[in-house]
């Protein structure tokens, strides 16, 4: 059956993809953005532009942060799940700017986690990420393993919201799923991720920044791979029976999950099929590890798996492909 869906950050990279793909599949979705200045405002409002295509897609824009309004809008959409992917992102901005992401992600998420007391659905999802798992180093990273030491303030925030949303869930009995990303990349990405940051300084002739002098790991997420697990998870509602692998809490509908490839990719490898999408070898700047990073990151995706039948597969070599050719298009390079 089709669902009536409100998605906030619907004008954001992630927000974009998750409403294209909930509108495929028949659903009705309201997209609640503010459209910060973060970014390059144009390059949300053309993703907008491609949702409204769609007759089944409307938009309230509006901050989640302007409570009243925010309810209003929830009120008379009258959603039946809501994925709430609105955030500020990125962990280096939290380190010069930290106040907006209290307002954005802590006073914002909290207005989420209110309204669905007021109003309840069917079922809550909201980002979460795998910065949540800070100085662990034991990888795979699985659901169930311990977030109490983030490295910026972004992941604290981040870990924060799954202590808000557990404690809402267990109180009035809100099913809740947080997911945790791992580096998602793919068209229509951030310019501030470093594949949209890379691809632009080398068609300049431009040298790249490569942190930790390039001894970098990451789980590289696919876009399209990490949307249709959202949408999946959309059906997979918490309940009082666990499954295999899972992250279920004990007192509350309430569980998290990785969203993540489950593969470790050397970040050189990374930056070596971008080479080969773009035909040209970048200059590079290697740089020591930037404050609040981390050296590597890699995802169980058992629960994942577990829930829906689905986990991300798409490579490298592929997904960043089909970024370079979305990026040519685009912008006509």
């Amino acid at each position: 059956m089709s669902k009536r869906v409100l998605v906030t950050g619907s004008a954001g990279f992630i927000g974009f993809h998750t409403a294209s793909r909930l509108l495929q599949r028949g659903d009705t979705v309201l997209g609640v953005d503010s459209f910060s200045d973060y970014y390059d405002v144009a390059l949300k409002e053309a993703r907008t532009d491609i949702l409204s295509n769609h007759a089944g897609f409307s938009l309230a824009r509006i901050s989640i942060e302007d409570e009243a309004a925010f309810e209003a809008a929830w009120a008379e959409f009258k959603p039946d799940v809501v994925i709430h992917l609105a955030a500020q992102a990125g962990v280096r901005y939290s380190i010069d700017e930290p106040k907006s992401y209290i307002g954005a992600n802590i006073i914002g998420t909290h207005n989420v986690l209110e309204l669905a007391r007021r109003h309840p659905v069917r079922h809550l999802l909201a980002a979460s990420t795998s910065s949540v798992y800070g100085a662990n180093t034991q990888m795979p990273f699985t659901e169930t393993q311990r977030t109490q030491t983030p490295l910026s303030l972004y992941a604290a925030t981040k870990g924060a919201t799954e202590l808000m949303g557990h404690s809402y869930s267990h109180l009035f009995g809100t099913p809740m799923t947080f997911f945790r990303f791992f580096t998602v990349y793919g068209p229509w990405g951030r310019p501030d991720m470093a594949l949209f940051k890379f691809t632009k300084a080398i068609l300049a002739g431009e040298p790249i920044d490569v942190y930790n002098q390039g001894a970098m790991v990451r789980d590289f997420t696919y876009i399209d791979d990490l949307a249709e697990s959202i949408v999946r998870l959309t059906d997979a509602i918490p309940g009082r029976d666990p499954v295999e692998n899972d992250s279920l809490s004990p007192v509350a509908p309430f569980r998290s999950v990785n969203i993540g490839a489950g593969t470790a990719t050397k970040l050189m490898d990374y930056i070596g099929a971008l080479e080969e999408a773009l035909g040209r070898e970048a200059v590079k700047n290697f740089l020591p590890m930037q404050q609040g990073d981390v050296p590597a990151t890699e995802a169980s995706s058992a629960l994942l798996k577990q829930l829906t039948g689905y986990a991300p597969s798409t490579p490298p070599s592929i997904g960043v492909r089909r970024f370079v050719d979305w990026y040519r298009d685009h912008y006509r390079t």
